[in-house]
């Protein structure tokens, strides 16, 4: 059982940046593909971005690409989410979730990944 922790939300103006962690219990961290999804109000949860497990392979989603990065440190069990330019529609709930062990592919859905978070509210105001 993976259980993780995300952390770094909060509130930003418009045109900041903040950077989520999520920390996994897993010793075995470095053999998962993970990934981060959000959820604004009243509507689906949705890919944002994903890290493979091997060679560190990354997919970002368009609507944040450019703006938005994914990295992992496997010696501290951590990914990141570095979120720079924000704007009123990156408001959201963020999730961290990881997928494997040893997933060859990165999911950009949700039951692509069977672990979770409890999720980082992030309000980004105008």
């Amino acid at each position: 059982q993976v259980q993780l922790v995300e952390s770094g939300g909060g509130l930003v103006q418009a045109g900041g940046s903040l950077r989520l962690s999520c920390v996994a219990s897993e010793n075995t961290f470095s053999s998962y593909t993970m990934g981060w999804f959000r959820q604004a109000p009243e509507k689906a949860r949705e890919f944002v971005a994903g890290i493979s497990w091997v060679e560190r392979v990354t997919y970002v989603d368009d609507s944040v690409k450019g703006r938005f990065t994914i990295s992992r440190e496997n010696t501290k069990n951590t990914v990141y989410l570095q979120m720079n330019s924000l704007n009123s529609e990156d408001t959201a709930v963020y999730y961290c979730a990881a997928a494997g062990p040893r997933t060859p592919v990165i999911p950009i859905t949700r039951d692509g990944y069977n672990y979770w978070g409890q999720g980082t509210q992030v309000t980004v105001s105008s």
